[in-house]
């Protein structure tokens, strides 16, 4: 893994938690998008170095809705960059880590993602990241 790609914030509107961040770190998001195969609607800011992914629900059932009707907004995910995913996601189940995919996808922000299931990480839900051709 080479770095911290990005923290993941989950939030009820991100119309509101847009004002926040961007009164917080003194500028606005940098992009919007929606990821209809996870039900989701994503808006990252800069923060020196570091990115902040907010994560409101686009559908009732999404990952996003549900984590928030159980824990509230909040800290979601923790999204690590990586040079092949592929072969990380070998590496990490060798080493007994539990994969929620199987094989990466399409995520926001021009990346390939794959989740680690909290069960296996101390309760911290993990993300791999590749930046996409």
């Amino acid at each position: 893994m080479k770095k911290i790609e990005h923290i993941g914030i989950a939030v009820k509107d991100i119309d509101e938690s847009n004002k926040l961040f961007k009164a917080l770190f003194g500028k606005k998001h940098y992009k919007i998008e929606e990821v209809e195969s996870e039900g989701v609607k994503t808006s990252f800011f800069k923060a020196g170095p570091n990115k902040i992914e907010l994560l409101e629900a686009t559908t009732e059932d999404s990952p996003i809705a549900k984590f928030i009707e159980k824990k509230g907004e909040g800290i979601h995910h923790i999204a690590f960059a990586v040079e092949d995913i592929e072969n990380e996601m070998k590496r990490l189940e060798k080493e007994g880590f539990r994969l929620i995919n199987k094989k990466p996808k399409e995520g926001a922000d021009n990346k390939l993602v794959a989740f680690l299931h909290p069960k296996s990480t101390n309760g911290v839900l993990i993300e791999l990241c590749q930046e996409r051709d």
